[in-house]
């Protein structure tokens, strides 16, 4: 049994790409919107809040990025019933709410994006265009 891993993590770099593909998104949109990266242990990386955007769509969008990482699937998919009890037992920061996606590179979860102040389509939208991005540069 091995004692030790090898891991892939995601640098400042790649969460500083990811917020501006998603800006970038969101301005030819037309919607402003609150990005958050988080590592692979949800620690924030990287936060922007655009002109107009909703103000407490910041916890939002972080709470949807730590609950992609930590679940390792999009945000939005969990059964109804479960995603309140789940809410309630995290004090409220896992979220169902559409516009979280994990950042998986090369097969590993190295952190979690969060959208927030749009639609749920509109977040998410904006999430898959970063994470495209990021993988295009990651090659």
């Amino acid at each position: 049994m091995p004692l030790t891993a090898s891991r892939i993590r995601l640098t400042d770099e790649g969460a500083t790409l990811l917020v501006e593909a998603a800006a970038a998104k969101a301005r030819a949109m037309g919607q402003p919107q609150c990005i958050a990266v988080v590592d692979e242990g949800c620690n924030l990386l990287a936060y922007l809040r655009m002109d107009g955007a909703k103000l407490l769509s910041r916890e939002s969008a972080i709470r949807k990025a730590m609950t992609a990482a930590s679940g390792r699937v999009p945000t939005g998919q969990l059964a109804e019933g479960l995603d309140a009890r789940l809410a309630l037992a995290t004090d409220g920061r896992v979220t169902n709410l559409q516009g979280g996606l994990p950042i998986v590179l090369h097969g590993q979860v190295v952190g979690g994006i969060g959208i927030g102040s749009g639609t749920g389509a509109q977040d998410a939208e904006v999430a898959e265009a970063a994470l495209a991005a990021l993988v295009r540069a990651a090659g």
